[in-house]
């Protein structure tokens, strides 16, 4: 998922980079433009792509965390506002946006992703597991742990634990939730996964950190929280950034200074919405 439903499979990624490059906008992208050293990015205003309706980053209303982080950026870039260029985070969200040119930055993206230009990482996570107490999976902490053996598992397909839990055997116990849903006709799977495990559908939801931990407490504040960092194999951390043009040099070295300068007040933005933050060496971040 960009975490989160928003990374796209490599081949695509590096095919949408190529036409991106070969493109007329780069071109222009390069040219006198609106902000320093020619970049086309608004000197007044934080001009944001973001999809409406993706709770707990980012939402019309401005309820999201990113949309928090949005006004912080502003603040310390100088920016007199911020505008929003709303579209469903989906297949064509880059490029109907931050490659349009009708907006400069994306607030959260998966470094290493190549449709965009990554800032430094602003926050590192992790996939959890939540379970609810009590009912014979206390201490669980691993997707290979046999506990999980005979349990139904939640999962939205195509997401990094889908690998592990074939790899453990359990793929014959997953209750599978789809990767790609409009939020803005039917509601988020982290939502509706959670709902389940309490409702007892479920037994076991394996869901990225950021989205559980939100509705985990608005749903339930007493299931069990477990971040996936002792996997024997896969890859379940993922570093966090901000996504701007392959051609804002400049930009992306303030968007730098403002996340160096300023950690303390993004984890506690983040903290805020129960984001499990973990440093470079698995270690939880609480302040």
């Amino acid at each position: 998922m960009k975490l989160r439903l928003r990374s796209l499979p490599q081949w695509i990624a590096a095919l949408s980079m190529a036409a991106f490059l070969a493109s007329p906008s780069t071109a222009l992208a390069q040219g006198a433009g609106l902000g320093a050293a020619g970049e086309l990015v608004d000197p007044d205003v934080l001009r944001v792509c973001a999809d409406p309706s993706d709770m707990p980053f980012s939402d019309e209303s401005g309820k999201g965390f990113e949309n928090k982080l949005a006004e912080l950026v502003a603040a310390k870039t100088g920016r007199k506002s911020v505008a929003y260029t709303w579209y469903p985070m989906a297949t064509g969200f880059v490029r109907n946006t931050l490659r349009a040119h009708r907006c400069d930055i994306i607030m959260g993206y998966a470094q290493g992703d190549e449709l965009v230009q990554n800032t430094n990482a602003y926050y590192r996570s992790t996939y959890v597991l939540v379970y609810k107490k009590g009912a014979g999976l206390d201490g669980v902490d691993s997707i290979e742990d046999p506990k999980l053996a005979n349990k139904k598992i939640g999962v939205v397909a195509g997401t990094p634990p889908s690998v592990n839990l074939a790899k453990a055997g359990y793929m014959r116990n997953v209750h599978p939730y789809p990767l790609m849903v409009d939020t803005r006709l039917a509601p988020s799977m982290a939502e509706v996964m959670i709902k389940e495990l309490k409702s007892g559908v479920i037994d076991v939801a394996i869901l990225w950190g950021p989205m559980a931990g939100y509705y985990a407490k608005q749903i339930d504040p007493d299931l069990a929280f477990v971040p996936l960092l002792n996997e024997k194999s896969g890859h379940m951390a993922f570093r966090i950034t901000m996504g701007v043009r392959p051609s804002d040099q400049e930009w992306k070295r303030t968007l730098n200074k403002v996340i160096r300068e300023n950690q303390a007040e993004i984890n506690k933005i983040l903290l805020d919405y129960q984001v499990p933050l973990i440093d470079e060496n698995n270690k939880p971040v609480t302040q």
